[in-house]
């Protein structure tokens, strides 16, 4: 085996390491930021789930050594990892209200990365990241990945990709290639998981609409139901007050608006039946996250007018890389679109284009935020920015660094304000070293403790004596307290009013280990070997 292939195997987990002395269990990515964050981004937390997008091989690891659910802050600290509780594969990670209070949801299950599907269920944690339900979807079907949206306080929109047999010789198939995706969208009751609406796709869409055909198979090639013709491909639902629907229809390049009693289509934009002139750089394709926006309808604007925002891909490609691409603009770019249903006409009102010309094959997302800023998530290419209303990069940065970074992706990402109080028990460990003890605390998923303060404890009555506080300005904080070894230690966990939020179990002393510098070293060189590598590939 060639050195550089033993240290390409091998540099990943170096990478993740030595991040946390008191959970040394998590390995979160580094986010990897190359626009920091100006002081008029909107408030809040970063919400991701990055994973790997190439397969890893005996030789070779990519992506996130711990793919999953993250919050993060806009410096790349840690809030929260929720590696290991959203289990199996984690995505479209997302905070939501329900019955009146602050959630989270994610969706989980198994990942075909070959054709962009997965199947499973939308699990919602509280505050205190406890799972209070479980939703599947309805009527003998199983939940796709792409969707899961808080339409109203108590339903809750999904996605289905069912594989069905057709005849599928009129669309240039032959005898053998009998499946096609039927594209359902379901809403249901979040409380009790009851179907309140049922949409389907070859209910009311042709075959004729697909821009991807079922030769030479780039969105299927329907000679079995795991690779049936995915000609329509719905990757997101909305619904507005009037009970209208609103869907992306992926492999259609169009978005669908939908009655929301009778299920039949009141308007298409784009694809090959647009119901609207389209405007100077309104068009788009392969597209994901349609979403509606009465929010930013004017006091001049009538009922015929309309706004949606989306993530405009321009690419379409397998996110597992081992496909062909195809694309239709030389970038990607988050997009805000302005319909007159009078006049039929569709016009750009804002596009947020990547700081690195960046275009995506898959996956993505257009966020607008309270403050009039938009975050634009880069899907396959693993990135995040900040925009103000003007289309200036306020905030970019790439899902992990170095060689964990090389095919990272992400679905979709988002910032949302988020209280977290985690039910579980702050962690801490005590650390003998040369300079006598250091002390590492942290709570995972914590978003409101101020200040640690740290005791000694004795051993044999347990009374405490107070070491120090330390402010908390990260995941981990921690104190030295020198020239002494501290046998048994704990900490309190204290608010902005001084409150003790909670308290440590007792840690005891141990010795602390650090990273071999010979480690450190054969890490810069293993550097520099990847970057020749991947010039090579």
């Amino acid at each position: 085996m060639k050195p550089s292939i033993v240290l390409a195997a091998i540099l990943p987990l170096a990478n993740a390491d030595w991040q946390f002395k008191s959970r040394p269990d998590l390995a979160p990515p580094r986010l990897n930021i190359t626009i920091p964050a100006a002081d008029n981004v909107e408030k809040g937390y970063l919400f991701v789930s990055p994973f790997a997008g190439y397969a890893d091989t005996a030789t070779e690891q990519h992506g996130p050594r711990q793919a999953g659910p993250y919050i993060f802050r806009d410096n790349g600290d840690l809030v929260w990892s929720g590696y290991g509780i959203y289990s199996i594969w984690a995505t479209n990670f997302q905070a939501a209200k329900w019955k009146g209070e602050d959630v989270l949801f994610s969706f989980e299950g198994d990942h075909n990365a070959g054709y962009g599907h997965g199947h499973g269920h939308t699990t919602i944690m509280d505050k205190h990241y406890e799972t209070i339900r479980e939703l599947r979807a309805g009527n003998h079907k199983l939940t796709d990945k792409h969707e899961f949206h808080v339409v109203s306080d108590t339903t809750a929109v999904i996605q289905v990709y069912q594989p069905v047999p057709r005849d599928l010789t009129p669309w240039g198939a032959s005898e053998e290639q009998q499946w096609i995706v039927n594209a359902i969208f379901q809403e249901l009751d979040i409380a009790t998981g009851e179907l309140l609406f049922e949409w389907s796709s070859l209910d009311h869409v042709t075959p004729d609409e697909a821009v991807l055909p079922i030769n030479p198979g780039q969105a299927g090639s329907g000679y079995n139901s795991s690779d049936a013709w995915d000609y329509f491909h719905i990757n997101s639902v909305d619904k507005d007050t009037s009970g209208s629907y609103l869907i992306s229809a992926r492999d259609a390049c169009a978005v669908h608006k939908i009655n929301g009693t009778t299920g039949e289509i009141i308007w298409r934009l784009d694809g090959k039946n647009s119901s609207f002139a389209l405007g100077p750089n309104v068009t788009f394709c392969f597209q994901h996250h349609a979403r509606f926006h009465p929010e930013l309808l004017g006091e001049e604007d009538g009922d015929d007018i309309e706004i949606i925002s989306l993530y405009d891909n321009s690419a379409h490609g397998t996110e597992d890389g081992r496909g062909s691409e195809v694309h239709t603009a030389p970038t990607s770019s988050g997009k805000i679109i302005k319909l007159n249903t009078t006049s039929w006409t569709a016009e750009l009102v804002q596009a947020f284009y990547p700081p690195d010309a960046l275009r995506s094959k898959s996956q993505g997302s257009t966020q607008l935020l309270p403050n009039g800023n938009a975050i634009v998530n880069w899907g396959s290419e693993g990135a995040l920015t900040e925009y103000d209303s003007k289309g200036n990069a306020l905030f970019h940065f790439y899902m992990d660094t170095g060689y964990l970074g090389l095919g990272v992706e992400n679905y979709r990402g988002f910032r949302y304000n988020w209280t977290g109080v985690p039910h579980e028990e702050p962690a801490i460990v005590a650390l003998e070293n040369d300079d006598g003890t250091a002390v590492y605390v942290s709570w995972n998923g914590d978003t409101e403790t101020e200040t640690w303060r740290f005791y000694a404890v004795a051993e044999k009555f347990g009374t405490r004596s107070h070491l120090g506080d330390a402010k908390r300005t990260s995941f981990e904080t921690s104190i030295q307290i020198p020239d002494q070894a501290v046998l048994r230690v704990v900490a309190e966990a204290l608010d902005a009013k001084g409150k003790v939020l909670r308290s440590t179990g007792v840690a005891k002393l141990e010795p602390e280990i650090l990273p071999a510098k010979a480690g450190h070293k054969g890490a810069d060189i293993l550097v520099q070997g990847q970057k020749q590598h991947w010039m090579e590939l």
